[in-house]
């Protein structure tokens, strides 16, 4: 499906920034949410956020279950969830919304968070998911990842490989930074790093801080004070405590670009050309994916933005493309 952004939003930047703070997520009324609470193996603990089908009515026995993976400091209140919930309830799907660990407005309990290449959490999660849906007779189980949640995402299926399609039917990422290097890099240059690096680091920080306090000598509080982009927090706080040696090793072994040819299911990469966040330069091409996998990349779009139609604009593209190819595939 081809994208066309509208004249009065040129630029990856506008249709970022407008496409997550102005655009309408919905056609009809804001989703409402069911959250359920999952204890982790080991000992921790994760949010859900299901979808209520009000006022529409609930998904009919059999119903493909869509699920979610947000971005980095994402949630089931982020313009994209909304847009994706909205569509998955126009088609009668049910729609879940699995918080990585912190994102859920409380703070987790152990000494770990998320990150991007996080596939063992995607798996058990997926595992979760899949099980509900054999237990409750219901259909296909699709995901889609974004931004973080797609590279994680994408580093789960080519981890599984051939026995991925035993848990998904098929699998989405939207705007994911596939070479973290790459987009660790230009994340903190320039604009991006006086606007989007700011932004993730005004959450960022005192999350991680309130883990200081919960586990005391996990870092030095004073240089993760002190940090300034992305580099820096990643190898103060995301990498060590993950289990990797420092940020070069953190970024070089989460990323899903090096195991693409290794995906066997369907699997749609949706990356726009213009994405302040991810270098065009740092894209997949077709001699690095599998055959299952079809790669989309639009030249405009912005970072999950998309937005289409006269002021103040909507995100509707963004869930009817990537739904209706993952929707294809179950025919």
């Amino acid at each position: 499906m081809e994208y066309r952004a509208p004249a009065w939003l040129p630029g990856g930047h506008l249709q970022t920034i407008w496409a997550a703070l102005q655009a309408r997520r919905v056609a009809g009324p804001r989703p409402l949410w069911r959250r359920e609470r999952w204890g982790t193996p080991d000992g921790d603990f994760v949010d859900v956020d299901w979808l209520r089908p009000d006022p529409s009515p609930p998904p009919a026995p059999g119903a493909p279950l869509l699920v979610l993976f947000h971005g980095l400091e994402g949630s089931s209140r982020s313009h994209y969830a909304e847009a994706f919930a909205g569509w998955a309830r126009g088609q009668g799907w049910r729609f879940a919304v699995p918080h990585f660990r912190g994102c859920s407005g409380e703070p987790n309990l152990a000494p770990r968070a998320y990150h991007s290449g996080d596939f063992e959490e995607i798996a058990w999660m997926l595992g979760r998911f899949a099980a509900r849906q054999r237990d409750e007779g219901g259909g296909p189980l699709l995901a889609v990842g974004v931004s973080l949640g797609g590279n994680a995402l994408m580093r789960w299926a080519a981890e599984a490989g051939d026995t991925a399609g035993r848990t998904l039917s098929a699998v989405a990422s939207v705007c994911a930074p596939l070479d973290l290097a790459a987009a660790g890099h230009h994340i903190g240059r320039g604009f991006n790093r006086q606007v989007y690096t700011r932004m993730f680091l005004r959450s960022m920080k005192p999350k991680a801080l309130a883990k200081l306090a919960q586990h005391p000598d996990l870092f030095d509080a004073r240089r993760l004070r002190a940090a300034r982009d992305l580099f820096t927090f990643d190898d103060l706080f995301t990498a060590p405590l993950h289990g990797f040696a420092g940020v070069e090793d953190y970024w070089q072994r989460a990323s899903a670009r090096p195991h693409l040819r290794a995906v066997r299911l369907p699997a749609l990469l949706l990356n726009a050309r213009n994405d302040p966040f991810v270098p065009p330069a740092s894209l997949p091409t077709t001699a690095e994916v599998s055959a299952s996998t079809t790669l989309w990349q639009p030249a405009e779009g912005g970072h999950v933005g998309f937005p289409q139609g006269a002021p103040p604009g909507q995100v509707f593209w963004l869930p009817r493309a990537v739904g209706g190819w993952l929707a294809a595939q179950l025919a």
